[in-house]
């Protein structure tokens, strides 16, 4: 039986949070240690947050959650950790501190910064094994936006830092490898290029926080979400790509657009103004208000860019590719129980007007649980693509229950019987251990060129029969084969 891993996280303010639930939902232990006697409320309440969005982008089955255990010292956090993550507040001091506390007890483990401003080679200043420390610098919130800055020294262990990244990308993120130590690093100056001209935009008058705001989210925002900076700029050139556009708007370089070198003078009348006007812009909502708001466009942005294989959406396909070869690998043992293939939330545009789940979102759901399962059998979308896929025959579905707004979905799995061209199944949704729905199906696996069944590919078959082999010894659900209007036994 595989060790499950442990993460040590020290600090547990917003971002040692974020970090918590990230490692926690990718079925890690997490050891927390912050001394804030309301860490363990925020956190729960960052906890709350993540497991109502990270399963949201997943197409597969997430592991079994992680233990969270709070420590009561830095020494009892790390004890036992295979990766630990520093979140503490941006004073080099502290850090100093709290990297020679974890060195004392954990010398040879890894030990990323969350850091947004420090370079590895000042925080490595004094450390008993500087070789373990670096930067790996994550964005809010850390359990959704894949990103995470990994920046080492010349003191680093280069098979360290490789080994950083692949637990970085364990747990679904996407480590940027950042090849010279820079104050900053790369995300974060850009943003404070930005800040700055937002700073001096209030200030002069020239617009509002909402008017900037509205500006980002309406026009560039949208771009850079999808297409970064430079890609945007050769599509912007046209035809003649970024040779054109460099030749054309270079010389606005030199013109005084910008006060990128000049900082306002950060006064109390300045942190009113913009204060006051932010007041006016989103007083209206909590922060945990804001923080759903923006989890749940997130949550949209992502799974858009996930459908059409791009950008951030890579990442979680390939993490979902990766999870999905853990399930399904020679060595793999093939699950005792139903399959949890999905899991979902029930969300505002999914209900109708008196408050429950539409019967289209049901049929939805059973087809997210049925497309995971072909995935994870290899029938994924590459299989499609070459010609070939199981499509639905048939399906009865039986509701149960009622879901509403906000409640959490599992979609499970059950193999009642296969053949070479066909697989029989039975999807139940569950809202915790209630059925709320069951659908059976008949999928046909066809060729599509020739539009008509074919027996699967013997890989498939393999995993299949692996699995049905396994369900046969399952209870045969109650309501499988039911007709329509049949009464309850």
């Amino acid at each position: 039986m595989t060790k499950t891993k442990k993460a040590a996280i020290i600090g547990g303010g917003v971002i040692g949070g974020g970090w918590a639930a990230r490692f926690l939902l990718n079925g890690w232990n997490v050891s927390v240690f912050d001394p804030d006697p309301e860490a363990e409320r925020k956190i729960a309440e960052v906890m709350a947050n993540a497991r109502a969005a990270l399963p949201a982008l997943s197409d597969g089955p997430m592991p079994p959650e992680g233990h969270l255990n709070f420590a009561q010292s830095i020494t009892e956090a790390v004890e036992g950790a295979d990766y630990i993550q520093e979140s503490v507040s941006e004073r080099l001091e502290l850090k100093h501190r709290v990297f020679a506390q974890v060195q004392q007890a954990a010398p040879d483990v890894l030990i990323g910064s969350s850091t947004s401003g420090f370079k590895p080679s000042q925080l490595q200043e004094n450390a008993a094994n500087p070789a373990m420390i670096f930067v790996a610098h994550p964005f809010n919130p850390v359990y959704l936006l894949p990103l995470a800055e990994v920046v080492p020294s010349a003191k680093s262990d280069p098979a360290g830092i490789e080994r950083a990244k692949d637990i970085l990308r364990e747990i679904g993120m996407f480590p940027l490898h950042v090849r010279k130590e820079i104050d900053a690093h790369i995300a974060d100056r850009f943003l404070e290029a930005v800040w700055r001209e937002a700073l001096w935009l209030v200030k002069d008058g020239v617009a509002t926080t909402e008017e900037i705001d509205e500006a980002i989210r309406m026009g560039f925002g949208l771009r850079w979400g999808q297409m970064g900076l430079f890609e945007t700029y050769r599509v912007a050139g046209g035809e003649a790509g970024m040779k054109h556009f460099m030749a054309q708007f270079g010389p606005c370089l030199t013109w005084p657009w910008t006060k990128l070198m000049d900082v306002p003078e950060f006064t109390d009348e300045l942190v009113d103004l913009i204060a006051g006007q932010s007041d006016a812009q989103s007083g209206q909502y909590t922060i945990r208000e804001l923080e759903r708001i923006r989890d749940s466009n997130l949550i949209g942005f992502l799974r858009a860019l996930k459908d059409r294989d791009w950008g951030a959406g890579r990442v979680l396909k390939d993490h979902d590719k990766r999870r999905a070869q853990t399930l399904t690998g020679a060595d793999a043992a093939p699950a005792s129980g139903p399959l949890a293939m999905a899991r979902m939330q029930v969300l505002p545009s999914w209900i109708d007007y008196n408050g429950h789940m539409t019967e289209s979102r049901y049929l939805f759901a059973a087809s997210e649980t049925s497309d995971a399962f072909l995935r994870m059998i290899g029938a994924d979308l590459d299989y499609v693509k070459s010609g070939f896929s199981y499509y639905t025959a048939e399906s009865h579905i039986c509701h149960l229950g009622e879901a509403k707004l906000g409640d959490q979905l599992t979609g499970t799995l059950q193999i009642l019987a296969i053949d070479e061209k066909r697989a029989h199944i039975f999807i139940t949704i569950l809202r915790g251990t209630e059925s709320v729905a069951t659908i059976e199906q008949m999928l046909l696996h066809v060729d599509m060129a020739a539009g008509k069944a074919c027996a699967a590919p013997a890989n498939i078959l393999a995993r299949l029969t692996n699995l049905a082999q396994t369900h046969a010894s399952l209870p045969r659900p109650e309501r499988a084969g039911r007709m329509i209007g049949q009464r309850k036994t």
